[in-house]
């Protein structure tokens, strides 16, 4: 579930589709992914999940 505020784009690089999750319209470092990572983040989801619901 997405902030109102993330901007989520697709994009290609050298052919290959893309992912990037910005923050803000000017976000220096956005998070950018391809299919592979993509299926291995679904894949895990639960835990990474579980991950960014822990007590810092």
């Amino acid at each position: 579930m997405a902030d109102e505020k993330d901007i989520i784009e697709r994009d290609e690089f050298k052919g290959n589709k893309m992912l990037r999750i910005k923050r803000t319209e000017d976000d220096k470092y956005p998070f950018q992914f391809g299919k592979n990572k993509a299926k291995l983040i679904v894949r895990n989801f639960e835990e990474i999940k579980k991950f960014a619901e822990e007590e810092d």
